[in-house]
């Protein structure tokens, strides 16, 4: 049994996690505590042979790296508390450790979309412009990018948790979500200030993103397509495949989200929760997988690595 508080000052919150499923949770936990295990040893071994592998010192791991830091990020600010649900049904967590985690949350997600669009830069760059990749994306330059995506991060998140702090609450303090989603908590609130300056971040960051990342693309077809040979077409697209694979793993699932959050009136809570928490622990746990497969170097080293050879 959940209570229900009242009053402008919480100081607890109540996470109901998957509604009308509580029967099941044991058996849901099984799925997401694997995945969980798949994302910390795909992220870390990835973390691993970049920093220890001289051949992998190159703008499109360091970038690869950043990525699995966020992924890492992300998946250890929300799997342990949804776990801890499932088996010991602990559902309170306190306002401060909510705000905490809803920054992590949402600043590593604005974070990897950020990094993906540097990943974006980079492929254009070396299929539109080889000859200058090594000038253009320097070590300085990267760090630049990198502190770029850390400040535009920060700076959007901050006024969310500093309104939330500040407003009062007028509703119960059951959060109808897994883990503290920024608009789950919004709608506890007794002013709509927030759900608005949510809706614009949204559509500024990822229209923007995607905006950016869609004319790297073009003009990466563009360059592709007046390629003489059909095996150098497919061997300059190929080394795009990873990069299109995570961006259609970190934006559709957020985007249905969104959308079925502020739209999908019909669907059931316990289908758009569990949607929501997905999000955090799918892409978190493919984007290894799919770079290490996809990438030769990567999938040599990680061979090589649980073969227990080196060079």
């Amino acid at each position: 049994m959940i209570p229900t508080l009242a009053g402008p000052d919480p100081s607890l919150f109540f996470l109901t996690c998957i509604p009308e499923l509580e029967a099941m949770h044991y058996w849901i936990s099984i799925p997401f505590s694997s995945m969980f295990a798949v994302a910390l040893l795909g992220n870390c071994t990835l973390l691993y042979l970049i920093k220890t592998e001289p051949s992998l010192h190159k703008p499109m791991f360091y970038f690869l790296a950043m990525l699995a830091v966020i992924n890492l990020v992300l998946s250890t600010t929300t799997m342990p508390k949804l776990l801890s649900i499932f088996w010991f049904n602990s559902r309170e967590i306190s306002f401060t450790t909510c705000l905490v985690q809803m920054f992590f949350l949402h600043s590593f997600s604005i974070m990897e979309s950020a990094v993906l669009v540097a990943m974006a830069f980079d492929r254009y760059v070396a299929i539109c412009n080889p000859l200058r990749y090594v000038t253009i994306l320097t070590n300085s330059m990267i760090a630049k990018i990198g502190l770029a995506a850390v400040t535009r991060a920060v700076l959007i998140t901050v006024p969310v948790l500093f309104l939330l702090r500040r407003l009062p609450f007028c509703q119960s303090h059951i959060i109808s979500h897994c883990y503290c989603e920024q608009m789950a908590v919004v709608k506890l609130t007794c002013a709509n200030t927030i759900n608005i300056y949510g809706i614009f971040v949204t559509l500024l960051v990822v229209g923007l993103d995607l905006s950016l990342i869609t004319l790297s693309y073009i003009k990466i077809l563009k360059t592709v397509l007046s390629l003489a040979s059909k095996e150098g077409q497919l061997k300059a697209f190929s080394t795009c495949v990873s990069h299109l694979c995570a961006i259609f793993m970190v934006y559709t699932p957020g985007i249905l989200t969104s959308v079925i959050h502020r739209f999908g009136h019909q669907v059931a809570p316990h289908i758009h929760i569990l949607m929501a928490t997905f999000y955090f622990i799918f892409p978190p746990m493919m984007n290894p997988i799919v770079y290490g497969v996809k990438t030769k170097e990567i999938r040599k080293r990680v061979y090589l690595l649980f073969r227990g050879k080196n060079f």
